[in-house]
């Protein structure tokens, strides 16, 4: 008899959740991650009293209320609502798209003359019938006005490359909300754990050993020989026989401030290529903190090299051809789970995540 029942390689959200579901059903695990962490990337760091989100900004929401129930077991949620704003030299817009937005750009006040005023500048570029890439895209969707304050410079250093070069699919619709409504989720469940995802995470994985600092890799043939089956969600290429799957990462720059308060909202994207970074995250305003000083966060795209965080799968053509070449691997590789947003190469919201775990754990509990 092995000591273990599964060893699980990773200790982010989806092993959390097939942790917390196997345990219960009497399972014996052994959770091993690489950092010096639990929690993957929705990890928080407590900065006096602030739970500073150290690998971005992560809101829960969802429609899911089986996935909310299940979650709320464990912590209980506050009531923010993700509103963010976007800094386009130095005018703040509201985000998503809406009458906020509308009447700050073109001083419509009617959802009938911000959808007029959407269509005129559509219909300038009437004549591009099958966009070639994003730029072409998004002006048919919207106009040059949203596109060029609110999209162009966004996405450029999204991708690091022009909007030109890239695929015309990353933008298949836009979402034009023609109410005066902040929230950009239309969820019905959305928040923030009360005291930091930290909370949720050490609950799902009470029960479990766990070894940090620990690289699957470099002592695979010892931790196999310890469990029965193995749940990997780290990347699904893991081995490149087939060849790399690309990624884009983030670079995050932290800095503690001596005020109470440094610009007012959570998030706040930045949309000129020439600003560095995407957004600027103040992390008190997260749990709603009176805190006599703030953090921040930049947050800078960067390309993705060996030993970079990968973020966001390059979903194009070739890379969709290569990945279902590893997923057919994975599929026929005994005794071993593969599970998680790298194992599937996907970006999957927490909603998701919590319910494919959830899924994975009843089809193989």
């Amino acid at each position: 008899m092995k000591e273990y029942d599964y060893l699980v390689v990773g200790a982010g959200l989806f092993a959390a959740v097939f942790v917390r579901q196997a345990i219960d059903a009497g399972k014996r695990c052994l959770v091993i991650d690489k950092r010096s962490h639990i929690g993957g990337n929705i990890y928080c760091e407590n900065v006096d009293g602030i739970h500073v989100h150290l690998y971005g900004a992560h809101i829960f929401h969802t429609d899911n209320k089986e996935v909310w129930d299940y979650v709320n077991r464990f912590v209980t949620f506050n009531r923010y609502t993700n509103s963010p704003l976007a800094n386009y030299e130095g005018i703040l817009y509201n985000l998503p798209f809406n009458m906020n937005t509308f009447n700050k750009l073109w001083g419509v006040n009617t959802p009938k003359e911000a959808k007029d005023k959407i269509e005129e500048q559509r219909s300038e570029y009437a004549h591009i019938q099958a966009p070639a890439n994003l730029e072409e895209q998004a002006l048919t969707l919207c106009g040059k006005d949203i596109y060029q304050k609110l999209i162009k410079g966004y996405t450029e250093k999204q991708w690091g490359r022009p909007a030109t070069e890239l695929p015309a699919f990353i933008i298949k619709r836009l979402p034009f909300r023609f109410v005066y409504d902040n929230n950009y989720f239309n969820d019905e469940y959305q928040g923030i754990p009360k005291g930091g995802y930290n909370k949720l995470i050490e609950s799902l994985f009470e029960g479990a050993d766990v070894r940090l600092g620990t690289n699957y890799f470099s002592a695979r043939e010892e931790l196999d020989s310890l469990v029965d089956k193995v749940l990997f969600t780290g990347c699904i290429d893991y081995d490149f026989r087939f060849g790399h799957l690309e990624y884009r990462s983030l670079r995050f720059e932290h800095e503690r401030l001596e005020m109470e308060n440094y610009q007012g909202n959570a998030v706040i994207n930045y949309c000129e290529r020439e600003i560095p970074y995407t957004r600027v995250i103040e992390h008190k305003h997260f749990e709603f903190g009176k805190q006599p000083h703030t953090v921040i966060t930049r947050e800078y795209p960067s390309a993705f090299t060996s030993g970079d965080e990968p973020y966001y799968p390059v979903n194009d053509e070739r890379n969709m051809r290569l990945y279902e070449k590893y997923k057919e691997l994975a599929i026929h590789t005994p005794g071993v789970l593969f599970g998680g947003r790298l194992a599937q190469y996907a970006y999957f919201d927490m909603d998701d995540t919590v319910a494919a775990a959830l899924v994975l754990a009843q089809n193989e509990l």
